[in-house]
């Protein structure tokens, strides 16, 4: 419910080095293995500084890893521990339109945050949030549209119970679950390859009728999203839909919806798209009846699965 396989990122300042995550580990394996590196603090903050942010990290030691995609975002924010994540609780607001006005009458003054726009994760991202705290210096919590929020602290501690306000905040019921059968009955006759995903609630995405739905219009909700499960979903209205399809040869998505049935991937789905596709059906389904949702334009999404730092992200986690 924070965050989803290789995505946010913890850092913290010691002298002149910001330690930070590497790009494609996952904080979940924090305690057992090396996932931060040592980047040279001075040499960002003064490009910073200057307005440039098309600088590049400098590692202080030799590291096969890189820095996290958004070690600019934690060079750039004054705290000493600063973590990003991907709170469901949070996102679930995040993604819809005026998310800022329905954000306040919650927040109030309980906590003091600051906010901006989507962007691109990584140079453009840490530019808007470098404005946004212009705007707002004293702000430890920054929300970022379609993405996740930064909290900035002294200490763990003090992060941890900001954290804590903010979800407790904005935590949100999820529909309730439609009745299912068991994952393991499921199947597809002549195409076994095709597997049901052994996560029944992921099922509902297929056999709530008001989820199903926004599949198609709701799809694009943020960066990971799309950078792990594509751009589009492949939705199919009836098990003859999905035949029809599939014997024509043409397309054999990786991940299928089929209405009314269940949801089904192919072998090489793993568990970093699965973590994904529960953080999705945990989002959708905390969106309030006829709630609008904002969605990344086809050209954001083009940037976003055209990057190299993303590929390379990917690559680790497969």
């Amino acid at each position: 419910m924070l965050v989803q396989g290789a995505g946010g990122n913890v850092s913290w300042k010691s002298g002149d080095t910001l330690w930070v995550k590497a790009s494609g580990t996952r904080l979940a394996d924090a305690g057992r293995d090396d996932i931060f590196v040592p980047v040279d603090l001075p040499h960002l903050t003064n490009a910073l500084s200057s307005g440039d942010f098309s600088v590049i990290p400098k590692l202080r030691q030799q590291s096969s890893l890189r820095p996290s995609i958004e070690t600019l975002l934690h060079a750039l924010i004054p705290h000493q521990v600063v973590v990003h994540l991907h709170a469901v609780e949070i996102l679930s607001w995040l993604v819809r339109n005026n998310y800022e006005r329905d954000i306040e009458t919650v927040l109030g003054p309980r906590v003091r945050w600051t906010s901006t726009g989507y962007h691109k994760p990584g140079a453009a991202l840490a530019q808007a949030v470098s404005t946004a705290l212009d705007n707002v210096p004293d702000a430890h919590v920054v929300l970022l549209q379609n993405h996740g929020v930064i909290i900035g602290g002294a200490n763990v501690d003090e992060i941890s119970h900001q954290l804590g306000t903010v979800t407790e905040l904005l935590t949100v019921k999820p529909c309730p679950p439609v009745s299912l059968p068991q994952y393991e009955s499921l199947f597809i006759a002549d195409y076994e390859f095709y597997k049901p995903v052994t996560d029944p609630f992921i099922h509902h995405l297929a056999t709530d009728m008001k989820l199903f739905t926004r599949l198609s219009s709701s799809w694009a909700l943020c960066p990971d999203h799309v950078v792990f499960l594509g751009a589009r979903p492949a939705c199919y209205s009836s098990m003859d839909a999905f035949r029809s399809e599939i014997a024509s040869g043409k397309f054999r998505p990786e991940l299928i919806f089929i209405r009314g049935i269940g949801v089904f991937t192919q072998p090489g789905f793993n568990a970093s798209q699965m973590a994904q596709l529960r953080c999705y059906y945990e989002v959708l389904a905390r969106q309030p009846e006829g709630a609008e949702v904002n969605v990344l334009s086809h050209d954001q999404i083009a940037e976003l699965l055209d990057w190299d730092a993303e590929r390379y992200r990917i690559r680790l986690m497969q």
